[in-house]
């Protein structure tokens, strides 16, 4: 059940924890000052979603997203739904890929090339299915998590400092709402397809719990660090070189390696849970849909990273509040239905 439930929860983290996250710019577009409060709302507020969706997947033993959504949304409502999240995951994986190839350009590896290697590690992940989107993720996430937090906590232990924090004037507690309900999109998505794979409740405790008070933990460092740095923020495209500029070379590229891995695995889980929906619709092998999906999103490679995100972001925050509500009030409507 242990092993279980550490295999969902990175599962979790590696879907939560993409370009936009690890590279600190999705942090800075919905945190940043006076939002100590709003971090540990959000920690709060993931945890208690994660166990709804997780709960749900598990009860009717689901494999897409479909019967979660009309379990939550309605049959009518779903639909609308269904339809915004297929559009998020195809937008954002598509944004992903290109990531990969972006990053990998610090390598002197040509555009192109870089994309085309993001596209083929996906597709043999896409043959293995969820169970090997959740080998990838036992392997890359923990050193994902453990690289990022070191980095974090050394720059915040150098530079920061806790007492410094207003803990009275927290006025941007709002924003934990948003970013929770951006976060939202991806999980439903990914965490449906797992149904039949989960075997006890125990793992969904241990999933939910340990998932939030880790992204809690690092976006709260990574928040006040970058407060530390946001003089030197709008000269970065990705604000985690900003934290990084007075480390060693060394360290740069390996956080750079470091976010491609953020890239891929949420790249990964998005054309899963992507490719998993579809599936039921056309009846295709899951490698031939997961390729013709990865060719229709090349053209997005053209757009902007950090502009698609400032863009889409806060857009699909906003779209999923309602999305949010529902699920944090059907645990108390079930009992009443029941």
């Amino acid at each position: 059940m242990f092993v279980n439930g550490l295999k969902w929860m990175f599962l979790i983290i590696g879907t939560t924890i993409g370009a936009g996250y690890a590279s600190g710019r999705e942090i800075w577009q919905f945190f940043g000052h006076e939002s100590g409060l709003a971090i540990v709302l959000f920690t709060f507020l993931f945890c208690a979603s994660c166990h709804v969706v997780l709960s749900i997947s598990y009860t009717h033993q689901t494999d897409d997203y479909a019967a979660v959504l009309a379990e939550l949304l309605g049959p009518r409502l779903s639909k609308g739904y269904d339809i915004i999240i297929i559009f998020y995951l195809f937008t954002t994986t598509g944004v992903m890929v290109a990531g990969g190839g972006a990053a990998l350009e610090y390598f002197h590896v040509p555009f192109l090339a870089g994309v085309l290697f993001m596209c083929a590690l996906l597709l043999i992940v896409a043959v293995k299915g969820v169970k090997g989107l959740t080998s990838v993720n036992s392997v890359l996430i923990p050193v994902l998590i453990i690289s990022l937090g070191i980095t974090l906590f050394s720059f915040f232990w150098l530079h920061a400092n806790v007492a410094d924090i207003d803990w009275k004037n927290q006025h941007n507690w709002p924003s934990a709402f948003t970013f929770t309900s951006l976060n939202l999109l991806p999980l439903v998505a990914v965490l449906s397809a797992a149904g039949k794979q989960i075997r006890h409740r125990g793992e969904i405790w241990i999933a939910s719990i340990g998932s939030g008070v880790i992204l809690g933990g690092v976006s709260f460092l990574y928040n006040e660090s970058l407060l530390v740095a946001a003089e030197d923020i709008m000269l970065y495209e990705i604000p985690l070189f900003a934290l990084l500029k007075s480390y060693p070379d060394y360290m740069t590229i390996f956080m750079a390696l470091l976010l491609w891995t953020a890239i891929f695995t949420t790249a990964a889980s998005g054309l899963f849970g992507l490719s998993s929906r579809l599936y039921s619709v056309v009846r295709m092998p899951m490698w031939a849909l997961a390729f013709v999906l990865l060719c229709l999103m090349l053209p997005l490679t053209q757009f902007g990273f950090a502009q698609l995100i400032a863009f889409l972001y806060p857009l699909y925050g906003f779209l999923n509040l309602y999305l949010l509500i529902v699920v944090l009030i059907h645990p108390f409507y079930l009992k009443k239905r029941l």
